[in-house]
């Protein structure tokens, strides 16, 4: 299952051969180095380590600059393993061509943070209703959260306000409408988490 890094440029929306306005989201996907290969032998699984986004040097600690040394390139921001490039050497690039268009192809990023959120944002809770009868500012109010004398606790998992956004997601089963090869752009049907310039990884 060969993947590559890449960054979510943006969306736009193409037309099918029937004149249908299609969403598609327009990721760039590497050009990725080869920066480890990892054997049975050496480290007791196969996979290939890659590498993508450029990063001062000034940022980068000592032990990853010999890193990058060893597969002759420059600091890079984002390193991540993947497997079904087992073919590949250190130092090797791996481009969006290993890629084709009519593909389905899962992609994973971090999805946009909405900060700390009540129940009404977060989970779609009504509030407590009219504000009437001496009720005052309820209207985004949780509501009861259980029980008091049995169980006397609340139960783990229960909706309640917290941080919202801002944890990894995979969107599956996305189809590639087209390929440019020449620009490292893949054009994907439907969106895909994350803002625009956050860093995703797309699986065949």
């Amino acid at each position: 299952m060969p993947g590559l890094l890449g960054k979510k440029i943006g969306m736009t929306s193409v037309f099918s051969a029937e004149g249908k306005s299609i969403p598609c989201t327009v990721l760039e996907a590497g050009p990725c180095v080869v920066t480890q290969v990892k054997t049975k032998e050496t480290d007791g699984y196969d996979s290939v380590q890659i590498a993508y986004g450029e990063k001062k040097e000034k940022h980068t600690s000592s032990a990853m600059k010999g890193h990058f040394k060893k597969a002759n390139t420059t600091p890079k921001a984002k390193l991540v393993e993947v497997d079904g490039l087992n073919d590949k050497k250190v130092g090797d690039e791996v481009k969006v061509d290993i890629f084709v268009e009519g593909q389905w192809v899962d992609v994973t990023g971090t999805s946009k943070g909405k900060g700390f959120q009540g129940v009404v944002k977060r989970h779609g809770f009504s509030g407590v209703n009219d504000a009437t009868h001496g009720q005052h500012n309820r209207l985004r109010a949780p509501g009861s959260i259980g029980a008091g004398s049995d169980p006397s606790r609340v139960f783990k998992g229960m909706r309640m306000a917290g941080q919202m956004g801002n944890v990894k997601s995979t969107i599956l089963n996305l189809k590639i409408i087209k390929v440019y090869p020449e620009k490292n752009l893949l054009v994907v049907k439907g969106s895909v988490p994350g803002a625009k310039g956050s860093y995703v990884l797309i699986n065949n």
